[in-house]
């Protein structure tokens, strides 16, 4: 039975400005308990800057935020933790020197004296609450060794563990898969049972749409629609959302494909965190120029290793990678950089971007060698370069959803730290086009981006393709690896285990076939990676 909805936590009229940028212009929001309340928004709508604000990380320009109807001003995010409102951040803000079990207890330590911290029960609690997420990890592993999908589920817990009135989740799915999804989803309709208030922030629209009781939209600053999720569905957010209708959200494309680029044979390749297991299992498959080929999977699927591998971060054991026929197995990755083959990275914080540089600087830093004249940069072909891309990638000037709103956002001198999650994105990306790739590859390009931001990156990919790049990325989003590539492989524990023309398929075969217990019913190739029925290469 469903408890009294009764609001717990409120904004009122609240207004933020940085220096002479409004992020929130006159907010009212409502939390209810035992209610989940999807907030959604494109980057820069203000959704993070409101979340912090609820959750006592920044106070409001104007306007105040209410708990259980009195007005209340958290001086920090512990004092509002101590009163019940806990938030999952969107940038995990773990500490990778420290075990599982010492972040979720940070500054919370269960004492066994004055002077002793009980470890024993810490990581019984640890353990405990993990098996609850369905994650068994080792609460004494270091956080820094965790995959990202464990970082959050970690993040997770830790809010769980204080046991929260109000508990606010930003972006909580953006590195868990499908099957992550569902046991987080689980727990928070037992939370929800038991009267918590959960906000729930995503740019994953039919995910969220699932889980939600309320759905409030964010444009601009401004509070724009509030409906009840058994009421709206996904055209009727994108449309409020972003002023447009969402029939566009990835771009319409007739791939003509051209000769084969990169072409893998029975590749080999270990686990880095566990070399005894095979992140790769004799995998073969071709990319062709013009060619846009999606791999998915679920984690342990060996998607990630499969890039890393190509771009030579992590060696091979054994098989064969051409490009255009030339061996690639013993080059570094300058060299296969030289070549071509270039990657965009997962994490576009940590191993994506240079946090303390430019917009441009961060642009022009894997192309840098094009601008070199006499042992000089050449600063006008750069800047000139820089203000092309720019325009190409529509990196968007306005404030930052996840920063402090100062700055141009679209300029080549601000600072790539200022920018939206999608906006740094399409930078990474952008740096890599500035390199002239032949072959580009992208572990999972739209992971934490907003739903504009993401048609402007697929968009962005397809024109690539259309001047005759080949794409391999990959993907855990079941829409986005149905409707973008022209070709999808799934992969399931290193193996081969389907193939897909795009239109093909649907969403619950594709699921059926990516936890590795069944296959296609197409013969896929071993040695060609193409399939010869309906998921076949032309």
């Amino acid at each position: 039975m469903r408890l009294p909805t009764a609001t717990v936590l409120s904004a009122r009229d609240v207004t933020k400005v940085y220096e002479d940028a409004y992020v929130l212009r006159d907010v009212d929001f409502d939390v209810a308990a035992g209610r989940v309340t999807a907030l959604f928004g494109e980057n820069g709508a203000g959704k993070s800057t409101l979340m912090r604000i609820l959750s006592g990380i920044e106070h409001p320009t104007a306007g105040h935020v209410e708990l259980d109807g009195e007005p209340v001003r958290f001086v920090s995010p512990r004092d509002a933790a101590d009163r019940g409102v806990a938030i999952v951040h969107q940038g995990l803000s773990l500490c990778p020197n420290l075990s599982i079990q010492d972040n979720l207890f940070l500054a919370r330590e269960i004492r066994g004296g004055p002077w002793v911290i009980d470890r024993s029960s810490q990581r019984a609690t640890t353990a405990a609450i993990l098996h609850s997420l369905e994650e068994y990890l080792d609460p004494d592993l270091l956080v820094g060794d965790l995959t990202p999908g464990e970082q959050q589920i970690v993040e997770i817990a830790r809010a769980l563990l204080q046991e929260a009135r109000v508990l606010i989740m930003d972006e909580p799915t953006s590195a868990l898969t499908a099957p992550e999804v569902e046991v987080l989803f689980r727990v928070l309709k037992e939370l929800t049972s038991n009267g918590v208030a959960i906000v729930y922030v995503s740019t994953h629209l039919e995910e969220a749409l699932e889980i939600a009781d309320d759905v409030v939209v964010l444009r601009d600053g401004r509070l724009v629609a509030t409906a009840d999720a058994g009421n709206v569905g996904v055209r009727w957010v994108v449309e409020r959302m972003t002023d447009r209708d969402q029939g566009d959200r990835f771009p319409p494309r007739a791939a003509v494909a051209g000769e084969e680029l990169l072409t893998l044979r029975d590749l080999v390749v270990a686990d880095p965190a566990n070399p005894g297991r095979l992140a790769v299992d004799g995998l073969s498959l071709t990319v062709r120029e013009g060619e846009i080929v999606g791999i998915y999977g679920l984690t342990g699927s060996g998607r990630t290793e499969l890039l890393e591998a190509l771009a030579g971060l992590i060696p091979s054991q054994s098989g064969r990678v051409l490009l255009s026929g030339t061996p690639l197995e013993s080059l570094g990755i300058r060299d296969r950089v030289g070549l071509g083959m270039i990657l965009v990275p997962g994490n576009r914080r940590r191993d994506g971007l240079v946090q303390t540089m430019s917009v441009g600087e961060n642009l022009s830093l894997a192309g840098l060698g094009a601008f070199v004249r006499r042992l000089f940069i050449c600063r006008d072909r750069e800047r000139d370069a820089v203000r092309r891309m720019i325009d190409d990638i529509t990196v968007g000037a306005g404030d930052a959803d996840d920063a402090d709103g100062t700055g141009d956002a679209g300029g080549a001198e601000a600072s790539v730290a200022s920018l939206s999650g999608g906006d740094q994105q399409k930078v990474v990306i952008g740096r890599a086009l500035m390199a002239a790739p032949r072959v580009l590859l992208l572990d999972e390009p739209s992971r934490g981006v907003d739903v504009g931001a993401r048609t402007d990156i697929f968009t962005l990919i397809a024109a690539q393709a259309e001047r005759g790049l080949a794409v391999l990325f990959t993907t855990s989003d079941a829409e986005e690896a149905l409707r973008v590539p022209d070709r999808l492989l799934v992969l399931a524990r290193g193996v081969l285990v389907g193939e897909f023309r795009r239109g093909t398929t649907t969403r619950e075969e594709l699921l059926k076939v990516s936890d590795g217990s069944t296959s296609t019913d197409t013969d896929i190739d071993r040695n060609t990676g193409t399939s010869t029925d309906r998921g076949g290469a032309g």
